[in-house]
């Protein structure tokens, strides 16, 4: 997979080096030459250029891009190369880092946004997962602002453990994705038996996320 990323600081160049270690093919655009050498990343291509500039962008043959990520630190850099992304090159995903959460609701389709990484967002759910056990962590948001990862994980007293996946009545537009045991993920099936401690993953609309809390958590108030 081709991945072009737009921002080379630390951010987009710690993308880079998980993409390079799972095979992919990375180009990083970013107008300051002298951020090559710092990266210390091998294997990468590299253009010095304006990301929000056409020319730089045909220059990267974006549209030959499978995905492109915005990493900048600066939130209308990265709504712009989203944008060109989308409408002038058809990449077919874009992923756009948001860095102040005020900006949130501008990363979407309009813009041309297919996944908003707000990363203190990120950073505060992943926090609240090491210690809200028993409540329901939104961890990213996806597709437009419409849907949302979530994670849950269950505490001693849950009324799912020794449950089966299939036997909970889940809302609608809610779907259980993955279960994490003993740091191993496990593809659920409907015989999957729910046990304590157990972090379940959903997929669902944000409008659902309600639902299911009260799903999961009927006695807490």
């Amino acid at each position: 997979m081709l991945v072009v990323i737009a921002g080379a600081g630390s951010v987009g160049c710690s993308i880079a080096r998980e993409l390079l270690a799972h095979g992919h093919e990375i180009l990083l655009i970013d107008p300051k030459p002298e951020v090559i050498g710092r990266s210390g990343l091998r294997g990468a291509r590299w253009l010095v250029g304006d990301a929000c500039e056409i020319s730089t962008l045909k220059e990267a043959r974006l549209e030959e891009a499978d995905v492109v990520v915005s990493a900048s630190g600066d939130d209308k850099v990265n709504l712009v190369v989203s944008l060109l992304a989308k409408t002038e090159f058809g990449v077919g995903r874009t992923v756009g880092r948001v860095n102040n959460p005020k900006n949130d609701w501008m990363f979407d389709d309009s813009w041309g946004v297919d996944v908003a990484v707000n990363t203190p967002q990120l950073m505060t759910a992943l926090v609240e997962e090491a210690v809200e056990i028993g409540d329901l962590v939104r961890l990213l948001t996806l597709q437009t602002g419409v849907t949302s990862l979530v994670e849950f994980t269950v505490p001693a007293e849950s009324h799912v453990i020794g449950a089966t996946v299939g036997s909970v009545d889940w809302p609608q537009d809610v779907t259980l994705v993955a279960i994490l045991r003993d740091e191993a993920p496990i593809t659920p099936t409907t015989d999957d038996v729910m046990e304590n401690g157990d972090e379940l993953f959903f997929i669902t609309t944000i409008a659902a996320e309600d639902e299911l809390r009260k799903l999961l958590s009927p006695h807490k108030h």
